[in-house]
Formats: structure tokens, sequence, C-alpha cells
């Protein structure tokens, strides 16, 4: 395959996130209370290419070792968009994808879930991605995108080999 053809072919929207990262979490304590009660918390991340490129891999880890969860991204070439799927390691369930794409350096991305019982649709949005700090944010809707609850942000400081 050329390298036309393969950048055509399969996007690389989340190379710049190849690499290892210090990850400055902000997480609401409680979603979809109306609370506005924030914990802060540090990382650390790995993110790897999976199936040449096709998609990647990362895994978040607390600081005492501990895994929080892992992401899978994957580029779908008939539709040339991006699915994202997140594994949380409280339960091990693959959560469903949010789907989307990357419009002038912001990525945003969406699907239906449940979230303790309540439909919800989650939008992820990826921001800065051509800075030194790119920035990952959640959100729900429990009005099918009318209105968005944030509820947690990432701001990713690489960590230099």
């Amino acid at each position: 395959m050329t390298a036309a053809i393969q950048k055509t072919d399969v996007s690389h929207d989340f190379d710049f996130f190849y690499g290892r990262w210090i990850v400055h979490n902000h997480k609401l304590k409680k979603r979809l209370q109306g609370s506005s009660e924030w914990e802060d918390f540090d990382a650390t991340q790995q993110c790897l290419p999976a199936l040449g490129g096709l998609g990647n891999t990362d895994q978040l880890i607390a600081q005492d070792g501990t895994p929080i969860g892992m992401a899978l991204r994957f580029f779908n070439r008939a539709e040339q968009r991006w699915y994202i799927y997140w594994v949380s390691y409280s339960d091990g369930i693959m959560q469903p994808p949010v789907a989307g794409t990357f419009k002038d350096g912001v990525g945003v991305f969406e699907g239906p879930d449940v979230y303790q019982g309540i439909p919800i649709t989650v939008r992820f949005v990826w921001s800065n991605i051509n800075t030194p700090m790119p920035r990952w944010e959640q959100f729900f809707s429990t009005d099918n995108g009318q209105t968005w609850e944030s509820n947690w942000v990432m701001t990713f400081e690489r960590i230099e080999d």
C-alpha cells in the first residue's frame, strides 16, 4: 500500500496521543445530581498503536499503581469515523462506544449509554491536541443533547523518555 493511499484509508487523528503521559484529572464526585463537588487526582497513561495504526489503546493507572480503566479507539474505514470504547477497572464492562471525528483540531464523539439506570448520551471532546497539554472532557446528557453536564476533565502532560 502506498503512503498516499494509506493517508486516505486510515485516519491518524490520534497519533498525537502516542506515548506516556501524566494525567491531571478533575472529576465530578456525583454525576447527574446537580453536584458541584469535584475531586482532583493525578494518574499515568501510555497510549500505544494497535492494528498498524488503525487504532490505539491506553491504560489509566492511579499513582498507587491501581488501574482505573482503559480505552480502545478504532477507526472505521467505511464510515471515516472513530469509535472509542471504555472499560472501567471497577466493573470490567466495556461501555457502548462513542463515535465521531476531528474537525479543526477538535474531536467530538457521542453515543447512547445508561448511567445508574438512566438513559444518557455521552460526549467526549478532545481539544488542544496540537499543544503540549491536550485536553479530554466527558459530558452526560439526559435530554438527548439539549443540555450537558461536564463530569470529568483530563489534561495530559507528556512524560519524556
